[in-house]
């Protein structure tokens, strides 16, 4: 049976701050530059899950999209949406808030409640038009 890969786009609009409590002022406005402001800032984050199956024979879907954008509504957007990344989201206590570091998070957020027929394959965070981070959990 072929395998086919299903992708899923929701949006979030968070806040955060790149900051290494470790580290001096000056250091993390030389890393971090503007990602480092006190008062936050924020990003209209775009969202993709991949998961990946084969079809069923009954109804020709790998998986019910409606299902797969309830599980990332209820598990990851309820949780980021108009939220302070850094300071409202517990699976992000305690972590560098990166874009890297919040997929990984997002991808242990979602594993244990995708569909058994299907396997989470990627998830892709776009940041911004010119970055975002994309991972397979590996």
């Amino acid at each position: 049976m072929p395998t086919f890969y299903l992708t899923r786009k929701e949006h979030f609009n968070a806040a955060h701050r790149l900051f290494n409590p470790s580290w001096s002022k000056e250091k993390n406005d030389a890393v971090f530059g503007k990602c480092a402001n006190e008062n936050w800032h924020g990003h209209n984050f775009e969202l993709f899950v991949t998961v990946k199956g084969s079809p069923h024979p009954d109804t020709g879907f790998i998986v019910d999209a409606k299902l797969l954008s309830s599980i990332i509504k209820e598990h990851i957007v309820d949780v980021l949406d108009h939220r302070n990344l850094n300071m409202d989201v517990p699976f992000m206590q305690g972590k560098l808030c990166s874009i890297e570091n919040l997929v990984h998070a997002i991808w242990h957020q979602l594993e244990p409640h995708i569909p058994k027929e299907v396997a989470l394959h990627c998830i892709k965070l776009v940041e911004t038009p010119r970055i975002f981070v994309e991972y397979f959990g590996k």
